[in-house]
Formats: C-alpha cells, structure tokens, sequence
C-alpha cells in the first residue's frame, strides 16, 4: 500500500472516530437532566408523561376525572413539570405499546410483584370486596365462605383472583360471569354488575376494591362494601399497589418513592375521596383521620 493510500485510509478512521465521539457526546448530554446528573434513562425531564386507559373510570379517562388522573396531577405539580397523556386501552398489549414503546414514563397504578414493569414503593394497600344492597341480609357477609351465599346470584369478574375462592366455597353455580378483557372504550363489566346489583338481577357482587368502592358510592342507592380480608380458602384477595416503571430508570424510581413518602397524606386524601377501601398491614380499613395524618 502505498504511503498516500495509507495517509488516506488513517484520515477517514480518524475521521470516523471523531464523528462517533461527537455522538455519544451530544446524546450524553440529552440524557443529562436539568441538575447537571447524568442519566441513561429516557424520562422526559420537562414533562410528566403518564401511560392510561381512556375510559376506566375510577382510575382514569380522556377527561382527567380519575383518581389516578389526580394523583398524575399531583405529581407533576410536584416536579414542576407539565403532565401530559399517553392513552391505550388497558388491555393485552398496554404496557408493550405504552411504557414498553417509551411514549410515556409512568404507569399510575400497578400491583406489586408484577413482572411486566418495574414497581415503585406500594403507595395503596386493598382488596377484592363483597358488594351487597342495603336490606338484603347480606350486607354484614365478611367471606366468601358464608352460608348466606349459598344459592345467591353473585356477579364475579371472570378469570380474576375471587374466581377461585367462589369456586372453593361452592358458589359458581348460579354465579353470572363478566368479561375480563374489554374494550373500556365501549363497556365496563363493572358498571354493568353494578347495575344488575341496583336492579336485583344479581343478589351481590365481587369487584377489585377502588372499583367497588366508587361504584358503589355513586350508586342510586345504598350498598354496603367489605373488602374480603377473610378468606381461608383460594389466593389471598389483598394487594399492595405501586406506580410501574421501566426496569432501566432507577434514578426515576428512586424519585417517585421520594415523592410517595412525602405526599401520601395526600395521596390517602385522593383515594378516599373515590371511595377506595384502603387498609393498613394487618387487614384493618384505614378511616379518613388516619389516612390523612402526616407520618
């Protein structure tokens, strides 16, 4: 090789090399937030950007009236960022085409121990709960099990947890299922059980709590809610709730258990006003005065 052709050859490397040098610079520096720390997360450090169904009420809808929409209100006021919106149908897929896709960089409410996200701290702790009519003798039944229930019409989500205790304590039978996969831009099986409740189609209902518990007090009339802390016989019915997250941001992980430990007054606030049955660590419902008392 001649010498001109060498000379060459090391101009283009080098070249090459400045440019791939002057990339990672720049890239470097769009990955640094506002504080000068250096971070590999894609968080968007301006804008809060939350991933949400839209229209699944009481968590969230299109029109911000749920209390995750609340909580998301919260925390960007907080950070001093803007909040905006990344919606999808909660349903198969809703984490692949959201957080998974970074469009967004937070999910509001995910169960703890689930393998799809990275949690946050739990910020809520509740459960599956019997819904009954005032009247109807069934508004002091605290399990599943109960000989009361035996025979009644009770509405139960198909596929979800209390399934299988219904099955276990022999109430299947005349049980009226509701879909678990739907389009929460069309129908609720929640809303439509709770309206087979109202109109004495089904005797009782079982729903996840926050909606059990907004349903029921939105309701054209009285219904008494009990969180199923009692079961002996199935899987455990209660469940600790965080925010969900991309398993690479841990500097924004590490944030938001920041911001939950310092605002959970007001978190409890919000989730009471929406008729959430919260409990504490051993099964005991949490009032109003204790919910919102500052640690």
């Amino acid at each position: 090789m001649t010498k001109s052709k060498l000379r060459r050859r090391f101009l283009i490397v080098a070249a090459l090399t400045a440019a791939a040098m002057l990339v990672d610079r720049e890239w470097a520096r769009a990955q640094t937030s506002d504080s000068g720390d250096l971070s590999f997360e894609l968080v968007d450090p301006k804008v809060f950007r939350v991933c949400a169904d839209p229209r699944n009420l009481p968590f969230s809808n299109e029109k911000g009236e749920g209390f995750e929409n609340k909580l998301a209100e919260l925390f960007a006021d907080k950070l001093h960022k803007k909040l905006d919106y990344v919606y999808f149908p909660q349903a198969t897929g809703f984490v692949r085409m959201t957080l998974g896709a970074h469009r967004c960089d937070v999910i509001m409410g995910f169960p703890q121990g689930g393998d799809l996200v990275q949690g946050t701290n739990p910020y809520y702790r509740t459960a599956y709960a019997l819904i009954a009519r005032q009247g109807s003798g069934l508004e002091d039944v605290t399990t599943l099990e109960d000989e009361r229930l035996k025979g009644k019409h009770i509405g139960i989500v198909a596929g979800t947890p209390p399934a299988t205790n219904m099955a276990a304590a022999g109430l299947m039978a005349n049980a009226k299922p509701y879909p678990l996969m739907i389009d929460t831009r069309i129908a609720s099986s929640a809303e439509a059980m709770i309206k087979d409740l109202t109109s004495g189609t089904i005797d009782a209902a079982v729903l996840w709590g926050p909606m059990a518990g907004f349903y029921a007090k939105n309701a054209s009339q009285p219904l008494q809610v009990t969180p199923l802390v009692k079961e002996t016989k199935g899987p455990h019915l209660v469940y600790r709730i965080g925010m969900g997250v991309r398993p690479a941001d841990q500097n924004w992980k590490r944030q938001l258990n920041q911001l939950i430990q310092e605002n959970q007054p007001a978190i409890n606030k919000i989730l009471l006003d929406f008729g959430v049955p919260l409990l504490d660590e051993n099964d005991r419902p949490i009032g109003a005065e204790a919910a919102t008392k500052s640690p």
